[in-house]
């Protein structure tokens, strides 16, 4: 199977279609609510604990390197004191309840117009069997996530192998990040830059202040990669596509593993779940990651 014009999706295109189920783990009132009830109330309490959950009782500074994209005063407003609200086993749970309850409301359960039985076990079957094949050295985030045991259901299933093939993914797009010399908020701005994101969104989302994240902009113009009014340059457009063609290529081993057809097949098997999230407003179409859908 390939997509609709003969070629076989990316490790690009894949994530296009699996963001969105993962992702839901933070927008949804269902995740938040689950979030609240296992003691991580407030929205960043239930994101960090949820997200940190499969590395233990970790405090700030590892997260927020493993993370990148926080200033570290807002990791530490909330870690490790969270785990004094609740344990990581707890976060775990929650997390995978809550998430689940949102992708059952977008009818990804096998009972709705996004997946029938056989379609949503089959997508379970085949995202973790590419999750079992995630390469792990130098990954602290998707080593934590694939540790995890298989959770019952199908729909569990999906969402946790989903989980583990994003964090993969940003993990690899992190160490290219570093490689690079590209920090935090200069890997922001590249991103708004190239018109993935809002600006002044991102800045607050990510708890940097006015100075720091001016500080960012100037460093891509000083390299030549944005003009005077934050527009991409040649130059940076060229690292932009560059950083992402690094990406796909550190994120194909679980895609080459699984082989161009079963890849294929996930592609289309997951496309219209990804479309109905969207479409139920619980996944922002323009988030902090850059979800580009039609990405090839």
């Amino acid at each position: 199977m390939t997509t609709s014009d003969g070629a076989v999706p990316s490790s690009r295109a894949l994530w296009a279609e699996l963001e969105p189920v993962h992702d839901v783990v933070y927008f949804a009132p269902e995740a938040q609510a689950a979030a609240g009830a296992a003691g991580f109330r407030g929205f960043w309490r239930g994101y960090f604990a949820m997200r940190a959950a499969a590395l233990g009782p970790v405090g700030a500074a590892p997260v927020t390197v493993a993370f990148h994209g926080f200033h570290p005063s807002m990791v530490a407003r909330a870690l490790p004191a969270v785990w004094s609200l609740g344990t990581p086993a707890a976060a775990l749970a929650a997390r995978l309840a809550g998430a689940t309850a949102a992708l059952r409301r977008s009818g990804l359960d096998g009972a709705g117009p996004a997946a029938d039985p056989a379609a949503l076990r089959r997508a379970a079957e085949l995202a973790w069997a590419a999750a079992g094949e995630v390469d792990v050295d130098g990954r602290v985030l998707a080593a934590a996530n694939a540790a995890l045991p298989r959770p019952d259901g199908d729909l569990e299933t999906l969402w946790q192998a989903t989980t583990t093939l994003r964090e993969h993914r940003g993990d690899g797009h992190v160490a290219v990040l570093v490689a690079r010399g590209v920090g935090p908020v200069a890997a922001h701005h590249l991103k708004i830059a190239a018109g993935e994101t809002d600006g002044e969104w991102l800045r607050t989302a990510r708890g940097f202040d006015h100075e720091t994240w001016a500080a960012g902009a100037q460093d891509l113009r000083a390299r030549g990669w944005v003009d005077a009014t934050g527009t991409l340059t040649a130059a940076g457009a060229q690292e932009h596509d560059e950083i992402e063609r690094l990406t796909d290529r550190a994120a194909a081993r679980p895609w080459a593993a699984l082989g161009a057809d079963r890849t294929a097949e996930l592609a289309a098997l997951l496309a219209p779940m990804a479309s109905a999230l969207l479409a139920a407003g619980d996944v922002p179409a323009h988030g902090p990651v850059g979800l580009v859908r039609d990405a090839r």
